[in-house]
């Protein structure tokens, strides 16, 4: 079997660039690495991926994909005849390594290995970003009005002392009746997070995006801030974009808020965001600092962690 490390691609477009950045940091070893793409392209039933590739819809991203051959190989999921009786007899070969909460020291030594999670860690990435920010492009909105909104928002952020603000409800209220996600990006995480960035920042004018606008408009409204609410459906990744070009940036346990802080370039940016992912992470607070050095760590009373 040839000497490679194969990633599979799952969720929305967060969890798909984090994906990708795995790719990128092995390319960087000098490995040889390759995207499994299959919950997307070929799958069917309940492998098959609900939300669509956004990595395509992103300017020019490339990299390479394995062959059912190889996927097959890797998984020793094959559906021929002495496949199968030789898994009766002694068992599967199966290759798959699975993310763990915790940082994986051992990830980067690994050979011969398809790895299944999120990777979702910040501490995998630190010493490639400025790489990954030059690789991952936006292209201009197909909407002419879009078009020129989002050029219109970047030029004002590049001059204000702009904050994205990020709030994600919609489809996380329907998660295990919320219990999943909810409770963790409060009133109090928010108000906190806003008062940091006031404090060291002067006159911040606070972008507030969220897949909710009239929630957004009922509970943050001002004169310093700005409800970005025209990039819908499938424009709504030029969200990320924009949150890109702020200067600071309030993330909510969300991959693409928090792919909108690491893809700004500001080297002197604030970003923030919760303690903790999901309800359900075990991870001590101060092993979440050492994956999160960089970001500011606001828990659900609005305390700094």
């Amino acid at each position: 079997m040839l000497e490679m490390v194969i990633i599979h691609v799952m969720g929305g477009l967060g969890n798909q660039l984090y994906q990708y950045a795995l790719y990128e940091k092995f390319k960087q070893l000098g490995r040889e690495v390759k995207l499994d793409l299959y919950a997307y392209k070929g799958a069917k039933g309940e492998d098959r991926e609900w939300r669509e590739l956004e990595l395509e819809w992103l300017d020019g991203l490339s990299y390479e994909v394995c062959t059912d051959k190889e996927r097959t190989d890797f998984l020793d999921n094959s559906m021929k005849l002495q496949d199968r009786v030789r898994r009766k007899i002694f068992g599967r070969k199966s290759h798959m390594v699975k993310e763990s909460d915790a940082y994986m020291s051992e990830l980067f030594e690994m050979d011969n290995v398809y790895l299944y999670g999120f990777w979702g860690c910040d501490r995998y990435y630190t010493d490639i970003e400025d790489m990954l920010r030059k690789k991952i492009r936006f292209p201009v909105s197909q909407n002419p009005q879009n078009a020129a909104a989002n050029a219109a928002a970047m030029e004002a952020m590049e001059t204000e002392e702009s904050v994205s603000l990020h709030i994600r409800r919609k489809d996380y209220l329907t998660v295990a009746d919320g219990k999943r996600y909810m409770g963790i990006c409060t009133d109090k995480y928010y108000q906190a997070a806003m008062n940091y960035i006031a404090q060291r920042a002067e006159n911040p004018i606070f972008y507030i995006f969220s897949d909710d606008a009239d929630y957004a408009r009922t509970h943050f409204s001002g004169a310093n801030m700005r409800i970005v609410d025209w990039n819908q459906g499938r424009e709504s990744f030029h969200d990320m974009e924009l949150m890109s070009h702020c200067r600071h940036n309030i993330c909510a346990n969300s991959t693409f808020s928090i792919w909108g802080a690491r893809l700004n370039p500001n080297p002197a940016k604030i970003m923030v965001r919760p303690l903790r992912h999901d309800n359900y992470e075990t991870m001590e607070t101060a092993q979440i600092r050492e994956n999160w050095k960089g970001w500011v760590l606001i828990d659900a009373d609005g305390k700094l962690c």
